[in-house]
């Protein structure tokens, strides 16, 4: 279990070993094909020291990895601009968003697919202004209005990535127990409106939603809420990610990741079908 900037490092650091193996390249040919020495190629690939995005650029081009979408995850898990040397949206937040919040937003935006499993608020990528905008005057206490318009603004920014564009959308596949429906936040004009919007959301062809009604009664989801990134280009990369009052926490061992994974298999198995999740989504919006 490590905070999110030293998880990104060994991710980095182990694709990048396993295209130069692929490449048939050995660490001192790497080195000199780069003009470093063979301790800085070594202490990148175990996730020892960080590399800057012109550094990966280096090693790409030396490994001949063309595909655009692996070039862009791997510079945005070293943490900067893209592979044309354009700063991700995040970085003007740098002074206002903390850093494992910019790293979980530089994850999800190279991500392929988002498990998640909500048991409190409706997920991020799926909120309405307001409803965002109620759900962060909470969790920030005493919030200037002004820093209230920017971390909604952040939010709302994330949501680019379930919008076709010039990539492919997000695979979101969302289970929300009952209690995310009926907690109102923001007022019942605020809630009415975000129940529309998962209505929208669930006929979109890249989104599975699912709710888990109180019927289903206890189950392994009321341990927590928690989020599965995945990553076309290797599963070595998938994540969990864990968030808590003042931190987020990532989980990368292969036996985590099989345990969360069969923990929402099991959620999904008792939670409606997105059938009738949208009969239910429909039945609480009129307030039955």
């Amino acid at each position: 279990m490590q905070h999110g900037p030293l998880v990104r490092r060994r991710k980095l650091g182990a694709e990048l070993r396993v295209l130069r193996t692929t490449a048939g390249i050995t660490s001192g040919e790497a080195a000199r094909l780069v003009g470093w020495h063979q301790s800085k190629v070594s202490r990148i690939e175990t996730g020892t020291s960080g590399a800057k995005p012109a550094d990966v650029r280096l090693l790409l081009d030396a490994y001949a990895v063309a595909d655009p979408q692996q070039r862009d995850l791997l510079l945005a898990l070293a943490g900067s601009d893209d592979d044309g040397g354009r700063q991700h949206w995040w970085h003007a937040y740098r002074g206002v968003l903390p850093p494992t919040y910019r790293d979980f937003i530089s994850l999800e935006s190279q991500a392929s697919a988002m498990r998640t499993l909500e048991t409190t608020v409706v997920p991020g990528l799926l909120q309405t202004p307001e409803y965002a905008r109620a759900v962060t005057r909470a969790a920030v206490d005493g919030a200037s209005e002004e820093r209230l318009d920017t971390l909604v603004e952040v939010r709302l920014a994330r949501q680019d990535v379930l919008r076709a564009g010039t990539r492919t959308p997000l695979r979101l596949n969302a289970v929300l127990d009952e209690a995310v429906l009926r907690r109102e936040v923001g007022g019942p004009g605020v809630m009415a409106r975000q129940l529309e919007r998962l209505m929208e959301a669930a006929r979109l062809p890249h989104v599975r939603l699912q709710v888990l009604p109180f019927s289903a009664g206890a189950h392994i989801g009321v341990t927590g809420p928690f989020v599965i990134l995945s990553f076309l280009s290797t599963s070595e990369l998938d994540v969990v990610v864990l968030d808590h009052l003042t931190s987020s926490l990532y989980l990368e061992r292969k036996e985590d990741l099989e345990a969360y994974t069969d923990a929402f298999n099991a959620c999904r198995k008792h939670a409606l079908s997105p059938d009738d999740t949208l009969d239910h989504l429909a039945a609480t919006a009129a307030g039955a």
